[in-house]
């Protein structure tokens, strides 16, 4: 959120009580009342080390490596293993937010988010959502937006 105020981006803080991390991201976004499309996930993916991107997709749907690999412009992408993204990013499982990583990671942002005046990424922790303009979130990650889920 220091990142967002430095920036001059507006936003608002949600933060809801979060016991499981692992409870699904349709099931969190309507623990605190929003429309599971407005909700979107980060997920970092790989190369090979040191090599790391950062796919902001829709909480219910999924990444697509294919189409991501077209977007990075690489080949053989793979999830990043769940016991390195703290390493990677500095954020835990359920709290990684695509602002504010350990290094600027080259972004993409789902096409979709351009339907919504505002959506909720994760603040970077379990349980806080930062409900903000895609536009606004675009800008701050430096990212371009792309097909990136399955069909």
């Amino acid at each position: 959120m220091r990142i967002l105020d430095g920036e001059g981006i507006a936003y608002q803080a949600v933060e809801h009580e979060l016991k499981d991390a692992f409870i699904s991201g349709s099931d969190q976004a309507r623990m605190f009342g929003q429309d599971p499309d407005r909700v979107f996930k980060t997920l970092v993916v790989y190369q090979k080390k040191d090599e790391y991107y950062v796919c902001v997709i829709p909480v219910d749907a999924t990444l697509d490596l294919k189409k991501a690999e077209n977007v990075f412009g690489v080949k053989r992408l793979k999830m990043l293993p769940m016991k390195e993204l703290l390493g990677v990013t500095g954020y835990v499982h359920g709290g990684c937010s695509p602002v504010g990583m350990k290094k600027k990671f080259p972004t993409a942002i789902d096409e979709t988010a351009q339907l919504f005046d505002t959506i909720f990424v994760s603040g970077g922790k379990v349980g806080l959502q930062i409900e903000l303009n895609p536009e606004e979130l675009s800008r701050a990650v430096q990212a371009d937006y792309a097909d990136l889920t399955q069909e």
